[in-house]
């Protein structure tokens, strides 16, 4: 059996998440000041994504805690997070230089973290799809 077609990955996968989305959030909403001047990055901007972090932290949290994963809302979150890393990418284009270095790497930290979270969500979802090997319900 593949490791994507473990009964396991998929929560892991969900939990993993949270845990990124709980930790970001949390420090974007704890050191909102700091971090916009040190990133560069909008204190507003940081903020809202801050809270939004954290709300959908609780959400992947809970389907991490499924006995079976919810499949068709673990396939919206894997094209939401498809759709933060390309928001992030258009962020750092549209913004010039606004930015720091540091800015730059906390942005460019998010694309990369989401966009593999979605890879993996997508494998997850793909090798135990119902009739491959009936793990899942839909």
């Amino acid at each position: 059996m593949s490791v994507f077609a473990s009964p396991r990955f998929l929560p892991r996968v969900m939990g993993a998440d949270a845990l990124s989305c709980a930790a970001t959030g949390l420090l974007q909403l704890a050191f909102t000041a700091p971090l916009a001047r040190l990133t560069g990055l909008p204190a507003p901007l940081l903020l809202a994504t801050g809270v939004f972090l954290v709300a959908y932290a609780t959400a992947a949290a809970w389907m991490a805690l499924r006995a079976q994963p919810p499949r068709r809302l673990i396939g919206l979150i894997a094209a939401g997070n498809l759709g933060w890393a390309v928001g992030c990418i258009v962020l750092l284009a549209v913004s010039g230089g606004a930015f720091s270095v540091f800015g730059w790497a906390w942005v460019l930290a998010q694309a990369v973290t989401v966009a593999l979270l979605a890879e993996m969500q997508w494998l997850g979802l793909r090798h135990t799809r119902p009739g491959r090997t009936g793990i899942y319900a839909a």
